[in-house]
């Protein structure tokens, strides 16, 4: 398969029988910022060149040749090159089962693992998360599954623990909640803040601040993460790019490609191509 391509930048983006619970990466970026999103699962991204910058939980933090950003899910990041020449990495993004597994076997740990750290530096880790990524590429599957495992369980032994305790709900937590259902249920056609926080009985600067506090980012860009989530399980379900856009509230295929590549990392179409989704069309 071929990697897409773009001013001396590559990115393949894919899944495969051998790891299944895995999506993969291999990308090599010098332009490409990332706006915030977060991700259903677990990021392990090992960087073998230069330096990848990225904000988490309010810091902005490095990860270099040889390090490991370490993303848990559902938690906002971004992402830019912190050298000019950019950054290259291999990924891992296993669900929140495949970790728990092996931090139930290895570290009896119940319930759902955590990295405590977003940036550890590895190098032997970083090779591990190469190896699995070539194994897999090789189509080896006992070599990958076996690889994945060793990889998650050095990372959780040095930078692993436990889910930390939910949030309080407290009265902007709440109101963050509500929120959130509104705009789910108005995905594809959402109301302006101000019309938001008149239904919600606020105001609303105060309505920023308390989404921002429990989410991590303003409404506008959470609704677009969303937006780009639910893009790709339609994308992954062989729902063609054109029309995936129109379901999950983008105008148009290009307002859906420019958002899916600053938070996938790459097109919607070469995306679908890679993951070898049979793409169909919808009934109206």
């Amino acid at each position: 398969m071929t990697a897409r391509k773009s001013v001396g930048e590559t990115a393949r983006h894919w899944v495969a029988p051998e790891l299944p619970g895995v999506d993969l990466l291999r990308a090599r970026y010098v332009r490409r910022v990332f706006i915030p999103h977060t991700h259903p699962t677990f990021v392990i991204a090992a960087i073998t060149e230069g330096v990848e910058e990225f904000r988490h939980r309010g810091s902005l933090e490095r990860a270099g040749a040889g390090g490991l950003a370490l993303i848990n899910p559902d938690v906002p990041h971004t992402g830019r090159a912190g050298v000019p020449e950019g950054w290259a990495y291999g990924a891992l993004y296993p669900t929140a089962e495949v970790v728990d597994a092996v931090a139930a076997e290895l570290l009896g740990l119940r319930g759902t693992a955590w990295f405590t750290r977003p940036v550890l530096h590895d190098p032997v880790a970083v090779r591990m998360v190469g190896q699995v990524l070539r194994a897999v590429e090789e189509r080896q599957a006992l070599a990958a599954d076996s690889l994945l495992r060793l990889a998650v369980a050095r990372l959780l032994k040095t930078a692993g623990g436990g889910r930390p305790r939910g949030v309080a709900r407290d009265a902007g937590a709440q109101l963050a909640a509500r929120a959130r259902t509104e705009l789910l249920d108005r995905l594809t056609d959402p109301p302006t803040l101000a019309e938001l926080a008149h239904r919600l009985g606020t105001g609303p600067f105060a309505l920023l601040r308390a989404f921002r506090a429990r989410y991590g980012m303003p409404p506008h860009a959470w609704l677009t993460d969303v937006r780009v989530r639910r893009a790709r399980e339609l994308l992954d379900a062989g729902v063609r790019p054109a029309e995936a856009a129109v379901a999950v509230g983008f105008t148009d295929q290009s307002h859906l490609h420019r958002h899916f590549r600053r938070v996938v990392g790459v097109p919607p179409g070469a995306y679908q191509r890679e993951r070898g989704a049979r793409t169909y069309k919808t009934d109206r």
